[in-house]
């Protein structure tokens, strides 16, 4: 199978469901929103007037989106065209939606709202797969907008997966990602790349520029344990002298006191959980209800493959289904650019119960009949 896929961009190859975790790129999405309480607290420090503090907030949780992928080396299933996945939490004052929008390029979209901001972005994967590791480049801008009208634009760095035939798994991310702000302040945050003798990996360093280039602030830290920050240009000050200084900006949390077999997260353990009552209240093409990745999660590994096979079979005829004019339910291209924006709707319909125009997805095709 390996020498069959060199090369080979691997979300057009069918592989077993034991390569995959229970969980779909939808709700991976929403796994870096884990720390979305750092987006309250940039909101807050930019209605106080510190803009420096909002964009260094902004900063830490676009770093903080990487630490639950440490030790995760199984792949998200890849979402059905029109699956969709939604987490509502009114203590946090958070509301989220995603859906996968094209199947060919694979693009998901999604659509985040809070306390004083809203975040969105589309995503499009390309992973070229190299015998011995898996690179994965993401294409798509994600873009968050405050309230009081700043907004910051975002892309992701490269992921790679190492040691797929010897030695032990272990993914790294590196590159350089450019957080850019509508007002006052950009930032810079440099992704270290993993080196065979690297004895302190992971690490992440940054620095903040006002719009003159001169540099206010810095950042370090690791994408899996916590990022810290200095006022001014540390360049002119002794490093102990800049540990000393330093100001924590987020911690990573603590993991779950039994690891899961796919190393999950205490928040991603959450994400396929259907609560009671719940059920009733999804469309029926809601990850959740996806019964290849619900066997997986149960430990029904041959349930599990023959559900995949079958809802694999459903997924060849989505590529014509797109050509032949079919439309996302929730989303829609911006005028003038690729972007995918929510058009509104879906909480509506959630509290009506209206899911008549959604397709049942999971189901199973009638054998005189195309499917939905």
């Amino acid at each position: 199978m390996i020498q069959d896929n060199i090369g080979k961009d691997l979300t057009k190859v069918c592989l077993p469901v034991y390569f995959n975790e229970p969980l779909s790129s939808l709700q991976k999405c929403f796994e870096d929103l884990e720390y979305s309480h750092l987006l309250d607290q940039a909101y807050e420090w930019g209605k106080r007037g510190n803009g420096l503090m909002r964009i260094l907030n902004v900063a830490a949780f676009a770093v903080s989106g990487y630490a639950s992928t440490e030790g995760r080396i199984c792949k998200p299933f890849n979402p059905l065209l029109g699956e969709t996945y939604e987490a509502d939490y009114p203590d946090k004052g958070l509301r989220f939606f995603s859906e996968k929008v094209s199947h060919h390029p694979m693009v998901v979209a999604c659509h985040c709202e809070g306390t004083g901001w809203k975040f969105w972005a589309d995503s499009n994967l390309k992973s070229k797969f190299w015998g011995r590791s898996i690179q994965l480049d993401p294409v798509g801008i994600l873009t968050l907008e405050f309230d009081d009208g700043e907004v910051f634009q975002w892309s992701k760095v490269t992921t790679s997966i190492y040691n797929l035939i010897l030695g032990k798994l272990y993914c790294d991310h590196y590159g350089t990602m450019r957080i850019q702000g509508s007002q006052e302040y950009s930032c810079k945050l440099k992704f270290k790349e993993q080196s065979i003798i690297d004895r302190n990996p992971h690490q992440v360093h940054g620095v903040v520029q006002d719009r003159n280039g001169k540099t206010v602030a810095t950042l370090f830290g690791k994408w899996d344990e916590s990022m810290h920050y200095v006022s001014g240009d540390p360049g002119k000050v002794k490093s102990s002298e800049t540990l000393a200084r330093a100001h924590l900006l987020w911690k990573r949390s603590k993991p779950p006191q039994y690891p899961t077999r796919y190393n999950l997260t205490r928040y991603a353990i959450t994400l396929n959980e259907l609560t009671p009552g719940l059920k009733e209240k999804l469309p029926p093409t809601d990850s959740r209800l996806r019964p290849d990745q619900r066997c997986l999660e149960n430990g029904e590994f041959t349930a599990a493959n023959a559900e995949k096979l079958r809802l694999e079979q459903r997924q060849r005829q989505a590529r014509s289904m797109q050509e032949s004019g079919w439309k996302p339910r929730w989303f829609a291209k911006d005028q003038g650019s690729n972007t995918y924006r929510y058009i509104g709707g879906y909480w509506e319909a959630k509290e009506k119960g209206e899911w008549d125009d959604c397709p049942n997805i999971f189901g199973q095709i009638p054998s005189d009949q195309p499917a939905d």
